[in-house]
């Protein structure tokens, strides 16, 4: 009879604290695949955008491209009241800087910020990528006219920087167009680097690569289903920590991955019709994204894409052969999935820059003990409405169950041994929205 009763009441908890909002719901029914389509059909229209092809043209080439994203975004921005700072970050690139880089160029990005109302130094960040290939990545005169890798992830963001202007976040929000992504991961690297030196507080980058095919190259066809990769632990750990996790676990649980899992949870509540597949990679077999450049600096940082790709419009000169149609043109992108991957990345832009900041110096302890035992340094935030504790088996991917205690600094699960579960701990704000979970990084008795 008490396990029936301790076990009633953490469900009774989980469904009592449980709360949507509406305007998350708004932002999805906000997202216009008719915007995404004429934004694909735009970035596919500048015949390539080769990070090393013309800057100089109007209508053809990476120049073109960038001047008129960041347009787009400017023209954004004054409907919002300037509620965006629109600028270029750049690096330069030289030919002994990697085997794809043909000539010494500029490498630039398109930024848009839009500043939180209480914490304008954290930022949730969404990137697309500006840039195109042919098949030889050295060729940047052929046309290319990436519609999907990646005008779709370009024209997703740019639609996100839209609909989401028209609210006012207490975190920062980054939308950003980067570039020369195909000849080494430049624009990601300039980038994080940048926010390095700023002293920005990253909570975390979505990186939107491919998010427009929906037939992929083994003739599976699939609108619902969609990736999401992520690192297991954070390259930047010390040897102190790596040791401690043969131990304690967190084999799974670095930044990266709760990032991953937040994204997973907010999709299962407010788009339930999706199918996120959480993929325990950095990126696909043996390749990379531009989340890369942010993890290897210590940022959480995932990559989300279509669940099934065609390799046949990927990488490919347009041509015909053998009866199959290769290249990368608009005809083959789905602008409907496009908005709903689009969705995906805004309601978590949303949720995370309504959230207040995590808990810190998060500590478990309960070995030899029947019970489980938590300690956190509480954020300095009034809005907040408490803490809410997870856990999952020890092979779950997902965050399973929860228990909110309230607005304290340490609690204990009775009934709960440690030795077989994980545990995680989240902020919640009075407006029901919840920070990423944070893992244990001590123990105490």
């Amino acid at each position: 009879m008490k396990t029936f009763f301790t076990t009633t009441l953490l469900v009774l908890s989980t469904i009592l604290t449980a709360q949507t909002d509406q305007r998350i719901y708004d932002i999805i029914n906000a997202v216009s695949a008719d915007r995404i389509e004429t934004d694909i059909k735009k970035l596919a229209n500048f015949g390539t955008r080769n990070t090393f092809s013309d800057t100089i043209s109007q209508t053809r080439g990476i120049g073109a491209a960038r001047r008129w994203i960041k347009t787009e975004f400017e023209n954004i921005s004054k409907q919002c009241k300037n509620c965006l700072d629109v600028f270029y970050q750049k690096d330069f690139v030289t030919k002994d800087m990697g085997s794809r880089v043909p000539h010494d160029a500029w490498v630039v990005n398109v930024v848009a910020i839009q500043k939180g109302t209480k914490y304008p130094n954290r930022y949730i960040i969404m990137s697309g990528d500006i840039d195109s290939r042919a098949s030889d990545t050295m060729d940047f005169t052929t046309d290319a006219p990436g519609a999907n890798d990646n005008a779709s992830g370009m024209a997703g963001t740019i639609e996100a920087a839209r609909v989401l202007s028209k609210y006012t976040f207490e975190n920062s929000i980054i939308y950003v167009g980067l570039s020369g992504e195909e000849q080494g991961l430049f624009g990601g690297g300039g980038l994080a680097k940048y926010a390095k030196n700023k002293g920005w507080d990253i909570i975390g980058i979505l990186n939107n690569d491919m998010i427009g095919n929906i037939k992929g190259v083994d003739g599976v066809i699939d609108n619902r289903a969609f990736r999401i990769f992520s690192e297991p632990t954070n390259l930047t750990d010390d040897e102190k920590t790596v040791r401690r996790r043969r131990f304690y676990g967190g084999e799974v649980d670095g930044i990266s991955r709760q990032l991953a899992r937040y994204v997973h949870k907010n999709v299962k509540t407010y788009m339930p019709e999706m199918n996120p597949m959480m993929i325990y990679r950095l990126d696909r077999f043996g390749r990379g994204g531009h989340h890369r450049p942010f993890n290897d600096l210590g940022y959480a940082g995932i990559r989300i894409m279509e669940a099934h790709e065609n390799y046949t419009q990927q990488h490919q000169n347009i041509r015909e052969e053998n009866g199959i149609k290769y290249g990368d043109v608009v005809e083959h992108v789905n602008f409907d999935y496009a908005a709903k991957l689009t969705a995906v990345n805004a309601i978590n832009l949303a949720s995370i820059a309504w959230a207040p900041p995590a808990p810190s110096e998060v500590k478990i302890g309960g070995i030899v003990e029947p019970s489980a035992k938590f300690k956190w340094k509480k954020a300095n935030d009034p809005n907040i409405k408490g803490y809410k504790i997870y856990w999952r088996d020890t092979t779950s991917p997902t965050w399973d169950h929860s228990r909110f205690v309230g607005n304290v600094d340490n609690f204990v699960l009775n009934g709960i041994v440690i030795d077989n579960f994980f545990f995680g701990i989240a902020t919640v704000g009075k407006n029901g929205h919840e920070s990423p979970v944070v893992f244990p990084s001590e123990t105490f008795r």
